[in-house]
């Protein structure tokens, strides 16, 4: 087979990687194209290296090019895969630390939150000008495959606005999966059967089958508080499948960030997460995660790119989606996963025009989801109060109405707990203020957001939040993995 795959974004150097080797893992894929392109020269042109080493390793004629020149990478595509960051980390920084000023901890803050809702208005304008170029120089029948958060906004927009068949891809729902089979001692997570749906980072474990026998809520609860290590590092995540009854896919810092009960208050905060990694809650855990990422593959990159002359091993090949639907669709070897789509009856307590992430399997005629299901009341909920501010952001990147950016913020349930009106307001002008180089469609209201500011009353705190760590330096990060190389 001989086609074109594009990914924009392909910068996120070990993301571009692991989605590089596996879809070269499908033995019908190795005489295809890879064009890259991202706005960074720089990671390009290490990416392209660390990829092409790759192919020389592995005596393959795939081909990869590299360009800062979108449609040109574009052109003829079969397939887009974007994972792109706008703004970047100096963007990202502002998403956690201007919500900060006014008591909003959040762990991540790209999903929803105050920091979510403002790197929607980042993405969804680039995301429609990806969708103009797809439209106009790729494959008739391209497929747009959005890794990018907030993956509801983002592909919301896409399908609505974008008028592009695309479909958002997380690795959530597999990641809550190999948890819960360990948990339940078993060998693989191959031996669970599930069915997972809601909507993306709140989605609900609604049947579990272990080797065909069904688990329920009090064995699962058991299982987590018995394990030395979750029954640690994932104290909210077990209180929620307690009161709702099923397990959420989310970490446990993701969740508590999309609910209104246990950030809202510095003590709470501590109460519930845990410091052994970001993922478990620590404030603005992902921004020093990604810093630190960043900062040691550029001081690594020569070990990087030696070890991209090893043979690709097939039995490595990882559970991300993009190499699966591909091969699917391709040969027709039938793929099931969890896909993020327009609901359109799908999930039936949700509503129809929301972005939800549920079963569905591949094969050469697309994607088909698996419907008719209906979700317990309290998971419904909770992914409703999401979906109505998902709703209000995307169509505030739509207009530039920074009227409804701010209902969006305000509806938000963390904001909400937290927050007052005006607080609220106060703090979308001043993100908008300091984020105007990347959000074009609020040029016209940056002016009257910068007066306000010049004269708001409303008073803000400077602190680094309720379990903050600093970014470890490229020695201390050098030391701490050689001591765990040592330990193990």
């Amino acid at each position: 087979m001989s086609f074109k795959i594009a990914i924009i974004g392909a910068g996120s150097v070990g993301f571009t990687k692991k989605l590089f080797t596996d879809i070269l893992c499908v033995p019908e894929f190795t005489d295809i194209e890879f064009a890259l392109t991202d706005v960074s020269e720089h990671n390009l042109q290490m990416i392209k290296a660390i990829l092409d080493r790759i192919v020389e390793a592995n005596r393959l004629p795939t081909r990869v090019t590299a360009t800062t020149d979108r449609r040109k990478a574009l052109e003829g595509a079969r397939y887009v895969i974007s994972c792109v960051r706008v703004g970047g980390l100096e963007a990202y920084a502002d998403d956690i630390r201007i919500p900060l000023k006014y008591g909003i901890d959040q762990c991540v803050g790209d999903t929803i939150c105050a920091g979510g809702i403002l790197y929607g208005q980042r993405n969804i304008p680039v995301i429609l000008d990806f969708c103009k170029d797809i439209s106009e120089v790729a494959e008739t029948n391209v497929k747009f495959l959005n890794y990018a958060n907030p993956m509801a906004m983002n592909t919301w927009a896409a399908i609505e606005y974008g008028k592009v068949d695309t479909v958002g891809l997380c690795h959530g729902v597999q990641h809550g999966a190999e948890q819960i089979a360990e948990v339940l001692g078993a060998k693989s997570a191959q031996e669970l059967d599930y069915v997972c749906s809601g909507i993306n980072h709140q989605t609900w474990f609604i049947d579990l089958r272990l080797n065909g026998r069904p688990i329920g809520k009090d064995e699962l609860v058991a299982a987590f508080e018995a394990h030395p290590v979750y029954s640690q590092q994932e104290k909210l995540r077990i209180d929620v499948l307690k009161r709702f009854g099923v397990y959420s896919t989310e970490s446990n810092g993701h969740l508590s960030e999309y609910l209104p009960w246990y950030r809202k208050r510095p003590d709470e905060i501590t109460r519930w997460i845990d410091m052994s990694d970001w993922i478990h809650g620590e404030t603005g855990g992902y921004l020093r995660y990604s810093t630190e990422t960043r900062n040691w593959f550029e001081t690594e990159y020569p070990q990087f790119l030696e070890a991209a002359s090893k043979p690709i091993d097939q039995e490595k090949r990882s559970n991300e989606h993009a190499s699966h639907i591909l091969e699917a669709l391709e040969t027709n070897r039938v793929y099931r996963g969890h896909f993020n789509v327009k609901n359109n009856g799908v999930i039936t307590n949700l509503p129809q025009d929301a972005i939800i992430e549920s079963p569905g399997f591949v094969d050469r005629f697309g994607i088909n989801m698996a419907a008719g299901i209906t979700l317990p009341e309290a998971c419904a909920a909770t992914c409703i109060a999401s979906i109505n501010v998902q709703r209000m952001s995307v169509h505030a990147a739509i207009s530039g109405d920074i009227d409804l950016l701010k209902l969006a913020v305000l509806h938000d349930p963390l904001v909400g707990a937290v927050s007052t009106p005006e607080e609220v307001w106060q703090m979308v002008d001043e993100m908008v203020v300091a984020q105007a180089a990347w959000l074009p469609q609020y040029a016209h209201a940056v002016p009257a957001a910068r007066e306000r500011l010049s004269t708001s009353q409303v008073k803000t705190r400077e602190w680094a939040g309720a379990a903050r760590r600093s970014v470890r330096s490229i020695e201390e990060l050098r030391a701490e993995k050689a001591a765990l190389k040592q330990a193990g």
